[in-house]
């Protein structure tokens, strides 16, 4: 074996949460080594370039970074809250949800007061019950202590973690559509009807109700200045660096092995995979059979079928906020497709370009897709690093696809066709190859309010030494997997310190 690389802290994947933990954990001294498989840094942060024109590849707006906010505390604590290029998203509506054979459009709006009155436009019947369902989502988030950057025990939160969404919603007002367009951005977190617990719900709603905003030119940024924070501080990043096992033979995690070789050895071990990919690479006899069985086990939330559109120039004019479509009048019936009946919802999204904001030069278009639809080519891995052709079958459904999609969107959207210049396709293969879960999972392991605790996962694990890290902890989306890692840096750092330097920042 090559000679051993030796780091106070080891991060496996550069993922926003393993950046987020490198980021900080440098700034307090520790000399911190981050080892990314691909090319490009940053998991869902990553961007490309086709016919000169950015395109995103999971990032598409972003909640809580106004002044005081939660997101804007941490980034401005790490350095890169004055670097970021951000536009703000229509104050009076960030999201516009539509529903078939309705031909209105209902808005959410940005702050409390201004989200009760723009729906109270649509549904001026219903103030007691939007103003309670309002007071219910601020209830849950201040249950939260991470969440709103303070100290707390973890009892706060026992009384609303089994709440069921969609039945708090229906018991809060009898008026369906209300219903459904308090639901109606639900693919924000892959919702569940009979699944998705209301704290979900709340704390991602409400950090985009405080604010919404999108990164201009794309959200590698995000990224890149992470990575400069942690090799300022004397940190490394290391590229086409893939970690092939996690070797803990004495109790204590020894080192990583890296694929070419390489041993990596360090006090501790961050690891921003998905526990079952963690698992699955690590030797030790603490991790015992039911663990390892209970991580493989663990239910993902379903895959992403997006499609990225390079736009002709002044085609398409820009929208500053983002687009809900549901095929039926239930906002929660896309993820259940059945046979040939596809797409059923879709989320678009239109990226904003320093280039202007007349019109766009790209937008993004977002549905549901099953693993199982893709199995067939599930033995390929394409990525910038390891480039695989999966054939001209897979091509050709890729087109299908995309047409079937482009058939529902013109709907809405009747000259879209006519604006494209190229497009590019991802499906759950391409998560499943970038970001590494098993099943192309878009927002890693998905929560039931029936069975909170078998998908709640601690930051330690049974090797005292390796720690988990990233969007499959509590909570996924920049805000989630950012305080996620706070979760995880708490059991290296001093939290109470770390807090108060976060809210003086």
């Amino acid at each position: 074996m090559n000679k051993a690389i030796d780091y106070d802290i080891v991060i496996i994947g550069s993922g926003l949460g393993g950046l987020v933990c490198g980021a900080i954990l440098s700034m307090n001294g520790f000399k911190v080594g981050v080892f990314e498989k691909n090319r490009q840094i940053g998991g869902c942060l990553q961007t490309f370039s086709r016919d000169k024109t950015i395109l995103d590849t999971g990032v598409h707006y972003i909640g809580g970074l106004d002044k005081g906010q939660q997101l804007c505390k941490i980034f401005k604590y790490l350095g890169i809250y004055d670097k970021l290029k951000l536009q703000r998203l229509d104050m009076d509506g960030f999201d516009y949800i539509t529903f078939k054979d309705d031909t209105h459009t209902y808005k959410l709006a940005q702050g409390y007061d201004n989200f009760i009155r723009q729906l109270l436009k649509d549904f001026p019947e219903e103030e007691k019950a939007i103003r309670q369902y309002c007071d219910k989502i601020k209830e849950v988030c201040s249950k939260f202590p991470l969440y709103n950057l303070r100290m707390g025990d973890y009892k706060e939160k026992e009384d609303v973690l089994d709440i069921a969404t969609c039945e708090y919603l229906a018991s809060v007002t009898e008026n369906i559509k209300l219903q459904q367009v308090l639901a109606g951005n639900n693919m924000l977190y892959a919702g569940v009807a009979n699944k998705t617990p209301l704290y979900i719900h709340a704390l991602i709603t409400n950090s985009y109700i405080e604010s919404a905003w999108k990164c201009v030119d794309g959200g590698s940024q995000i990224a890149k200045l992470l990575g400069r924070c942690i090799t300022d501080n004397g940190g490394a990043i290391h590229r086409n660096s893939a970690v092939k096992k996690i070797s803990a033979e004495a109790g204590n995690v020894d080192y990583v092995l890296l694929e070419d070789g390489k041993k990596v050895t360090a006090r501790c071990f961050i690891s921003n995979l998905h526990p079952a990919q963690t698992v699955e690479i690590t030797e030790s006899m603490l991790i015992r059979g039911a663990y390892r069985q209970r991580m493989k086990n663990l239910e993902n939330s379903i895959g992403p079928f997006l499609m990225n559109i390079v736009l002709k120039k002044d085609t398409f004019p820009y929208l500053n906020h983002n687009y809900y479509h549901h095929e039926t009048d239930n906002a929660w019936e896309g993820i259940d497709y059945q046979g040939k009946a596809w797409p059923q919802t879709y989320a678009l999204f239109v990226s904003a370009s320093s280039k202007g904001m007349e019109f766009a030069d790209s937008i993004t278009i977002m549905t549901y897709m099953r693993y199982e639809d893709v199995a067939k080519w599930k033995n390929t891995f394409n990525t910038d690093s390891h480039q695989d052709d999966r054939g001209t079958d897979y091509e050709a459904f890729k087109k299908s696809k995309a047409e079937q999609l482009l058939n529902l969107v013109e709907q809405q959207f009747p000259a879209l066709r006519s604006c494209i210049a190229s497009y590019y396709i991802a499906t759950p293969l391409s998560y499943r190859d970038y970001q590494g879960t098993a099943d192309g999972s878009m927002y890693g392991v998905a929560k039931d309010y029936q069975s909170i605790y078998t998908t709640f996962i601690a930051p330690a694990t049974k090797i005292p030494n390796l720690f988990l890290t990233g969007q499959n902890l509590n909570l996924h989306g920049i805000l989630g997997v950012t305080i996620s890692a706070l979760m995880t840096c708490a059991e290296l750092l001093n939290i109470e310190e770390l807090l108060e330097k976060i809210n003086k920042a």
